[in-house]
């Protein structure tokens, strides 16, 4: 297969804008955080939902906190329960007690986002178990529409709007048949800058709930995948536990040349996003506080994610008070200690390349490349070698392609050089944005990436070797 065909496969501007967010939170509050559910049944009473004391800042700041560069809420959840006084329902924050039947969540945390510097998203169920219409195709389509243009042209700009498949049966008893196409033109007319993720053709569902990642994430993939994350029996069909832990173990290599045979002249650059809850549900529920994830395991899922040519969407889910509960603060807290911590054990480093210029590759983590290091065409092994004032004791390396030109890397070595001799340390396939190697702490004076496979000459826009929090 001719990887220049493949490396012709680019991302959007809004693919780039989103994929360098790298990490962000979700927002699941709503009537089920009322009631003590996961899936609400449709037509609960309004007067349910009153938290009295409701803080989108303290939301916002404990996402900022972790290091979370935006935030997407639930807007409407399955039940139909909208946070927002739609003009199309009366079955909404409108008819709640809450601010005295004139609150707007959506507003609230619209504009918490802009105060504390994160973007905001919008999720908008398209199961509505509430409304009359669904299952009723066009009238219902009208319907949601209405609601999304609300979204989209109340609350300033939107980095994303967050689609599930969600379709189970209306009031009615009968499924609806959503219209995509129209949904997502509406989204290009009146946020153009938002990515579509999951039923959308932006942004993919990495295919499990439980924060697994693949081994090799690949951003260039068959384009009928787009078409498969539309379709409805790859959804959640049920209210349980299991699903949100399942791991898929099919379609674990949708991008390397042998998965892309004989799809060679119908490709798109449809990138992965992780995403997965610091609860065992998506909502919040009391019984689950002493059920948070530990630090180190969402740690983990961080570097397997960000630093695995993915995004991490992380949910946290507020209290009946309107509160994000101190425990998850207190997790959210330390992960950004954490993240931090990694990214201040950077070492620093002369660069050198095997032949063209190095640019700013070793300085550029994290952040953007002002200068990749691109090699010449007829370099045999790429590669760029960092060397440090002293011996360090390192335990993982950052390395990120230019991907504005395309994936291109297939197989990356990393070596540590210790008394003049050099010993493998890590190696993998995919790279794509950015890639986190992570090893046995060893001791070096040098770490030299090396390029073995590529699809087309390489551009490489960072490379930073973390040492031990020790050393």
């Amino acid at each position: 297969m001719d990887g220049r065909a493949l490396v012709a496969v680019r991302p959007s501007e809004r693919q780039l804008a989103w994929q360098e967010m790298e990490f962000y939170g979700f927002i699941h509050f709503g009537m089920n955080t009322m009631t003590d559910r996961e899936w609400g049944e449709g037509h609960e009473d309004p007067a349910l939902f009153d938290p009295a004391g409701l803080d989108a800042d303290q939301w916002v700041r404990a996402l900022k906190s972790a290091g979370m560069t935006g935030v997407i809420l639930t807007c409407k959840h399955h039940d139909g329960f909208c946070l927002w006084p739609s003009d199309v329902t009366t079955h909404s924050v409108a008819s709640s007690p809450w601010r005295g039947g004139r609150g707007d969540v959506v507003a609230e945390v619209a504009d918490a986002a802009r105060r504390h510097g994160l973007k905001f998203g919008v999720y908008l169920s398209p199961w509505d178990r509430t409304e009359a219409s669904y299952g009723g195709g066009t009238a219902y389509d009208d319907f949601y529409v209405a609601q999304l243009t609300e979204l989209l042209t109340r609350y300033g700009p939107v980095f994303t709007v967050w689609l599930d498949g969600a379709n189970g049966e209306g009031p009615n008893g009968r499924r609806q048949v959503y219209d995509w196409d129209r949904y997502y033109a509406v989204v290009r007319e009146l946020q153009p800058d938002a990515v579509i993720n999951v039923c959308g053709p932006d942004v993919r569902w990495c295919g499990n709930e439980a924060g697994q990642t693949r081994p090799d994430e690949w951003s260039v993939v068959p384009r009928e995948l787009q078409d498969a994350e539309r379709i409805a029996d790859r959804s959640q069909q049920a209210d349980d536990g299991t699903f949100a832990r399942l791991v898929r173990s099919d379609d674990l290599d949708l991008g390397s040349r042998a998965a892309l045979a004989g799809h060679e002249d119908d490709l798109v650059w449809y990138p992965a996003e992780v995403n997965t809850s610091i609860r065992p549900g998506w909502f919040h529920h009391p019984a689950e506080d002493g059920a948070v994830r530990s630090v180190d395991e969402l740690f983990g899922i961080y570097l397997k994610s960000v630093g695995g040519n993915s995004c991490f969407l992380l949910n946290v889910p507020p209290a009946r008070d309107g509160l994000v509960h101190d425990a998850d603060v207190a997790v959210l807290e330390e992960l950004g200690r954490r993240i931090e911590g990694f990214r201040a054990r950077r070492v620093e480093a002369s660069a050198t390349v095997t032949s063209g210029a190095p640019g700013d590759v070793a300085t550029a983590w994290p952040g953007r490349a002002r200068t990749p290091w691109r090699p010449d065409d007829a370099d045999p092994v790429p590669g760029v070698t960092l060397a440090f004032d002293r011996s360090r004791v390192v335990e993982a390396v950052v390395v990120g392609e230019d991907i504005t030109q395309g994936q291109r890397v297939e197989h990356v070595v990393v070596k540590g050089r210790r008394a003049g001799r050099w010993t493998t340390l890590a190696e993998a396939n995919a790279v794509g944005y950015q890639r986190v190697l992570t090893f046995p702490p060893a001791e070096a004076d040098a770490v030299r990436v090396e390029i073995t496979e590529t699809r087309d000459t390489p551009v490489v826009a960072r490379v930073a070797v973390i040492e031990t929090a020790t050393s």
